[in-house]
């Protein structure tokens, strides 16, 4: 099956020739093309007991490559498995206008930390209004920067707990229909992020298509429009229990702008992959991009350096959190289980159907000797 390493290794060289990659993108480009390969060194597992031997590649542990999201995410979903109440979860996703888009590729540690914040602000306001739940919420909440045919398209979401600590320290179960009505919550959303953008917009760079906007009145021109303009914020169909919600955080934390499974071809310099259409009724369909097109969309969805594209809020929040959520687990009915660490083994022995580091056929323990040159 191909696979984007394939892309990268057959066209990578000349798009890189012909166009400037900035260091992290430089970074993730050579881990993807290298991963698993003999450029990154490795050795032989050899089988005692049948002669089994195979070559075993070093992975370049890359957040962007495909192939190395797997353990990463098993690792995460089963250390958040201790955090989830037995409650409903309502699903939001923040989504600002495409005509901001330019801004924020240009200044992707300050916009993107802004969308963050505005996004949990607004669900923060409405929590506390006592006409939909006046409790103190939480959320874990996932930065995606891609759309389905790999366009730039940056949204958040957010999975918030029906439900919320009051001020006298009781549970407030919230609706199991929805959270908050989202023309009001898009409206609130809008205001904090424009706003957000205009106090730090001399801090913000503007090259490329945002190079239009470096003039302060042609700035603040385009926030006048933002404010007339509907933005989108939808509120999905809240889980049916906690054991959904884990499920959909395994499948949308550590995603990457695209799998290897979507990807059907790669010839004549184009490259076939399947999405599904939002707007024809989910309908899979094929979309088809030139080489350095497929590339260059990959590479726009690689985070700067240390940007955290996950986070927690409110209940949620690292400081405190044991405490607040076993607080939170005796007001919901919620066992209270013993917090334990994460055992690697296990979690690789569910992955691979059998021990780490003993044949596949017989199951006798693997000798691993030197890669033979």
């Amino acid at each position: 099956m191909p696979e984007v390493q394939d892309i990268f290794t057959l066209y990578g060289p000349t798009y890189r020739c012909e166009h400037r990659l900035s260091l992290q993108q430089a970074k993730a480009f050579d881990a993807i093309a290298t991963c698993r390969t003999a450029e990154l060194g490795g050795h032989r597992d050899v089988c005692p007991e049948c002669g089994e031997e195979r070559p075993s590649y070093n992975s370049c542990r890359n957040r962007h490559c495909p192939k190395c999201q797997t353990y990463r995410k098993e690792k995460w979903v089963e250390e958040r498995s201790c955090d989830l109440l037995n409650v409903g979860y309502w699903h939001a996703v923040f989504t600002i206008p495409a005509e901001l888009s330019p801004i924020f590729y240009c200044n992707q540690q300050a916009c993107y930390g802004t969308l963050f914040r505005c996004a949990w602000a607004t669900i923060d306001e409405f929590a506390s209004d006592p006409r939909y739940l006046g409790a103190k919420t939480g959320a874990t909440s996932v930065l995606h920067t891609w759309g389905r045919k790999l366009q730039y398209h940056p949204h958040v979401h957010m999975i918030v707990p029906a439900g919320g600590l009051t001020r006298a320290g009781t549970w407030r179960k919230g609706s199991t229909r929805f959270f908050a009505p989202v023309k009001a919550m898009s409206k609130v959303f809008r205001g904090k992020v424009l706003a957000a953008l205009r106090d730090i917009r001399g801090g913000l760079s503007f090259y490329g298509k945002a190079a239009s906007f470096a003039d302060e009145i042609a700035f603040d021109s385009l926030i006048s429009v933002m404010y007339s303009k509907s933005w989108v914020v939808y509120c999905k169909k809240p889980f049916r229990d906690a054991g959904c919600v884990l499920a959909y955080l395994g499948r949308y934390t550590h995603r990457v702008a695209i799998s290897n499974a979507r990807i059907i071809s790669i010839e004549t310099e184009k490259v076939c992959f399947k999405y599904r259409d939002s707007r024809d009724g989910e309908r899979e369909k094929v979309c088809e991009l030139d080489t350095r097109e497929f590339i260059r969309r990959f590479l726009m969805h690689v985070l700067p350096s240390g940007f955290a594209k996950m986070r927690h809020y409110g209940l949620l929040a690292s400081r405190g959190k044991n405490e607040r959520i076993d607080r939170c687990k005796r007001l919901t009915g919620t066992p209270v289980a013993e917090r334990v660490a994460v055992d690697p083994l296990a979690i690789m022995e569910r992955m691979i159907g059998r021990k780490p580091g003993t044949c596949a056929h017989c199951k006798c323990e693997l000798i691993q000797l030197p890669l033979v040159c």
